[in-house]
């Protein structure tokens, strides 16, 4: 199976395992009994980690991955990823959390080694063609509307703030001042929603996207996969990944991506930004903003 085929394969892939099963040695059949019982367990487990908690060796993890037509074993846990990331309660990532950062002294390593992991993939696997081409349209656009709820929305707000400063047609979609839907009413073919959705999705940025695309609007999703449920209604799709064993969603490589766009735009409008900091910087001093 190729990455393509098992990306497309992920929704069947306990189905795939229960198949193989029969074919599988003994101990990639414990290794199959165990993820078919606890894969939301599984899909944030390293290779020796499974390995030790079933009782067999590192090695035995690899070689089930590849009888089961992946190329190595975090093929395999990205199929479990993108399986279970929508459905996992808040309950289970807190229990998740217990097991994997029950040492106290070693937190605060492992969540920044996570969230080092999170943009250089993000950074790997990034469509410049696609990066560039979201740049392009946020300066040719009538007007950018922003939308991230719950956890996302502090990063669509970063970049609202920022793309600010560049440009004056910016719209942050907030939810605090009423009704989403008329914010955008008056949304058409020329503008820009660009959404922020990671898991566990919401079902409400979705419906606005929805919406947005009856409008005509060029969508940009900044998301963790293609199979998000935003995706099919976006024009362009930047990746960011968002692994994280807890409660706590890892939007780090969110805000990245948000930092590479302002700063894309910014290179692109230099002229026009020296002169709102010109005028800023006089304002600042009359008014003794800063110490």
């Amino acid at each position: 199976m190729d990455d393509k085929n098992s990306r497309n394969d992920n929704k069947q892939l306990i189905n795939i395992i229960q198949s193989q099963y029969p074919r599988l040695s003994k101990g990639q059949k414990l290794i199959a009994q165990y993820i078919i019982n606890n894969y939301d367990k599984v899909a944030f487990m390293t290779a020796s980690k499974l390995g030790e908690t079933v009782g067999v060796s590192e090695s035995t993890v690899v070689r089930f991955a590849n009888a089961l037509g992946y190329a190595g074993y975090p093929k395999l846990q990205e199929g479990l990823q993108e399986l279970i990331k929508n459905k996992l309660t808040t309950v289970q990532r807190v229990e998740m959390a217990n097991e994997d950062y029950s040492d106290d002294s070693t937190i605060l390593s492992k969540v920044l080694k996570s969230d080092i992991d999170n943009i250089k993939a993000t950074s790997e696997d990034m469509d410049q063609k696609a990066f560039e081409e979201a740049s392009t349209r946020i300066l040719k656009s009538r007007k950018i509307y922003i939308l991230g709820m719950r956890s996302s929305f502090t990063v669509a707000q970063y970049l609202a703030f920022y793309l600010n400063v560049i440009l004056d047609n910016v719209q942050l979609i907030r939810i605090d001042m009423g009704d989403p839907y008329q914010q955008i009413v008056r949304m058409n073919e020329e503008d820009i929603l660009i959404v922020f959705s990671f898991p566990r999705y919401s079902k409400q940025s979705h419906q606005v996207a929805k919406y947005a695309k009856s409008k005509g609007a060029y969508i940009v999703s900044i998301t963790d996969s293609s199979f998000a449920p935003v995706a099919p209604l976006s024009n362009n799709i930047l990746l960011a990944k968002s692994n994280m064993a807890s409660f706590v969603d890892s939007l780090v490589a969110a805000m990245s991506v948000a930092n590479a766009l302002i700063i894309s735009v910014a290179m692109k409008e230099t002229d026009d930004i020296k002169k709102y900091f010109h005028d800023l910087e006089q304002i600042w001093e009359e008014y003794v903003v800063y110490e």
